[in-house]
């Protein structure tokens, strides 16, 4: 054991050392902050400038249904002038309309000397939209049409209640379950991928390098491997809580910089909202955030914590005693396609079945492949935030760690045999040989 420890030590501090985890771990989270939040930073950004844009309009009558927004203030022309051809003036676009839009619906059309963009598009196609529903309503002759039809084609708003063990009622919300279970999934693909290479490219460098064959000499394959395997994991414990810290700290200091309070509301035009009608619902000003603080406070967060660990730590422990194997079979990295592509279709048919799981948490797909081993990992997270029953979750750790001892215990007879095999890429019946040697 206190040799095993020794391998756990050096292969923790040598890999915590190392300039290129240092900066990944200090830079990761701010690349991933930046990749949020820039976008949506940006997306607040409007231009100072007013956008000129001229209407002809033949009919007379549509023009007033253009009224000018903080982007863009409409003009009336008499026609499509030379001038608004050239890349000197300063008119944006023309809108031309030629017929009366009630009856003619190719009767519009828009110029400019670049794309248009989607938000005058949008906008000029709404107010148009709304203009020619008007008249056509008014047409009709029947009384307040326009405001019948309207509440007809109110949207009901659907409010999601969970029941709790003892019949109390809490807000739940059905996509932030889906967030947080797909996160959790995501994050539990990726990390067992990455750290269960990192233990295959260790074994397979320390192997070409002949540093393996000293190592042998004074501590056994198993107690080898085993310590690849944990000093890797606690590498990964240790950068996934650094990254932790660090994200929720750059996180609550700069999404109130880029979203204040009342930037939502802030964000939208007006003039433009109101020249296109949008009924607001109050509540979603209002209650829905209120809503959704509560959803998010009534997720199941030490099941999910405690699930995740134990799904991470399993599935790590199946993944990478089978790269540790492999790392030790084979001379160099180029021979170890054949041997993980198995494994990687496997996690790929994992991370599409909870996609797919999420529209369906309790279907077979989903509950077979959360019990499945080798995709359990993946899969059940999906499903934790919906609710799963105790037995289930149970029986999935006990098959996950049955079977990851299992894969530890071949691993480790591939493991002593390939590490000292060189000079020719061995085959799936030659392993399956060494693991019935004594």
């Amino acid at each position: 054991m206190s040799k095993t420890f020794i391998i756990i030590q050096r292969e923790f501090l040598f890999r915590v050392k190392k300039k290129s985890f240092i900066l990944l771990t200090i830079l990761m989270p701010f690349i991933m902050v930046a990749i949020v939040a820039l976008p949506l930073w940006l997306s607040t950004i409007k231009d100072s400038e007013q956008k000129r844009v001229a209407v002809v309009d033949a009919t007379g009558h549509y023009f007033e249904a253009l009224k000018d927004t903080r982007s863009y203030h409409f003009f009336t022309a008499p026609s499509v002038l030379p001038e608004f051809r050239s890349d000197t003036c300063d008119v944006t676009a023309v809108v031309l309309i030629q017929d009366d839009l009630t009856r003619s619906t190719r009767g519009l059309t828009m110029y400019s000397r670049e794309e248009i963009s989607q938000e005058l598009l949008s906008y000029v196609q709404t107010c148009i939209d709304q203009q020619v529903r008007k008249d056509k309503l008014s047409a009709s002759g029947i009384h307040n049409l326009e405001g019948i039809i309207a509440d007809i084609e109110a949207n009901v708003t659907i409010n999601t209640v969970k029941w709790d063990a003892d019949g109390g009622e809490t807000s739940s919300s059905t996509d932030i379950a889906i967030a947080a279970g797909f996160i959790l999934t995501f994050l539990i693909y990726m990390f067992v991928m990455s750290y269960g290479g990192m233990v295959m490219s260790s074994v397979t460098e320390e192997k070409t390098n002949r540093i393996m064959e000293l190592m042998v000499s004074s501590v056994k394959p198993f107690q080898l491997m085993m310590g690849k395997i944990i000093g890797v994991a606690l590498v990964g414990f240790v950068q996934l809580a650094i990254w932790g810290i660090m994200l929720a700290l750059l996180m609550a200091v700069v999404l109130p910089i880029i979203i204040p309070e009342g930037a939502a509301a802030g964000n939208v035009d007006p003039s433009m909202m109101a020249q296109m009608n949008t009924p607001v619902d109050p509540a979603v000003f209002n209650g829905g955030d209120n809503e959704m603080l509560q959803a998010l406070q009534n997720l199941p967060y030490m099941e999910l914590a405690i699930m995740f660990v134990l799904m991470f730590i399993g599935g790590y422990l199946l993944y990478a005693s089978f790269f540790a194997a492999v790392g030790a079979s084979v001379n160099s990295a180029d021979d170890t396609s054949q041997f993980m592509m198995p494994m990687v279709f496997i996690m790929i048919f994992g991370l599409y079945a909870a996609m797919y799981s999420i529209e369906n948490t309790n279907g077979p797909l989903a509950f077979w492949s959360s019990l499945f081993p080798l995709t359990s990992p993946i899969v059940m997270m999906v499903r934790i935030p919906f609710g799963v029953p105790l037995w289930q979750e149970v029986l999935s750790l006990v098959l996950l760690y049955g079977t990851a001892i299992a894969f530890v215990w071949l691993g480790g007879k591939i493991y002593r045999v390939g590490i000292l095999m060189y000079g020719k890429k061995p085959t799936i019946k030659e392993m399956m040989k060494w693991i019935r040697y004594k």
